[in-house]
């Protein structure tokens, strides 16, 4: 279903749901359904956070040092600078409440880590969160291979850049997946080695499997609305209720506005008034 159709309809599924988490009526929705659609509607039926001016697309993703949060993952193809500070904000949020992490670091994605690198919106950001804007540890610059690697908690970009990144890191594990059983299958010996090797590819497969991480909330919103990969099983669709539940749980969106209130001078005014001068 198209975004246009969908806020024509008002008695689909996907309306009524997010109608029933702004009227109170429940604390969450998890829907499975058209993204663009999905986020029309979450976001002029609950609308955003005051001191957020567009919501982002967030999901937990395994690195080499265990988790990091990820956005936005495709809300948002084009963002200001003010953009990628609120989702630095809302990152650092989601991984201290979800992810447990009492200082969680923060990273912008950019072609390179040297600071003459990079566009005018990225180094723009990257002033401002070093020099005021209200991130306890601001790591900097990040590169595409330091994502997985765990450098920081909370890695930082544009919609466009972020959905790439992610689904390079499907594809690639799609991959080293086809690889392994295509290697075991080879002869007699390889097949035995299986036997020995199972329980433990069984672990790595799992800490990898893309349905272990699926459920993408939209942060920034008034409600809590998660994303569930639309062609996901019911492991899948059972770790975005978990996240949801989580969300609703630790009272994300809350600590969201608080976070905001906090830091209201510095990602409401300080990007603006920095470039009328």
């Amino acid at each position: 279903m198209k975004p246009s159709a969908a806020l024509r309809i008002r008695s689909s599924s996907m309306r009524l749901a997010i109608e029933a988490v702004a009227e109170g009526k429940a604390e969450a929705v998890v829907s499975a359904g058209n993204t663009g659609a999905y986020m029309a509607l979450a976001k002029i039926i609950l609308k955003t956070i005051p001191g957020i001016d567009r919501p982002a697309i967030a999901r937990p993703i395994p690195t080499m040092r265990g988790e990091s949060v990820m956005l936005d993952l495709g809300a948002n193809i084009e963002c200001t600078a003010d953009n990628l500070a609120q989702f630095a904000l809302m990152g650092t949020v989601f991984a201290r409440k979800i992810l447990n992490l009492s200082s969680p670091s923060v990273g912008l994605l950019n072609v390179g880590e040297e600071h003459p690198k990079g566009n005018a919106i990225v180094k723009e950001t990257h002033r401002f969160l070093s020099e005021n804007g209200g991130l306890d540890n601001f790591y900097g610059f990040i590169e595409g291979d330091q994502i997985l690697a765990g450098v920081v908690d909370v890695v930082v970009t544009d919609g466009f850049t972020g959905n790439v990144a992610l689904k390079t890191a499907e594809g690639t594990y799609a991959l080293i997946k086809k690889f392994l059983e295509q290697g075991f299958r080879g002869s007699i010996p390889a097949k035995i080695g299986y036997l020995f090797s199972r329980p433990m590819l069984g672990r790595i497969g799992q800490k990898l499997d893309p349905r272990h991480y699926n459920g993408a909330p939209f942060l920034g919103l008034t409600g809590i609305a998660v994303k569930s990969h639309g062609g996901t099983d019911a492991y899948g669709f059972q770790s975005a209720l978990k996240v949801a539940i989580d969300m609703a749980g630790n009272k994300v969106t809350e600590h969201i506005r608080q976070e905001l209130e906090r830091h209201h001078a510095n990602i409401q005014t300080g990007l603006k008034s920095k470039s009328l001068q």
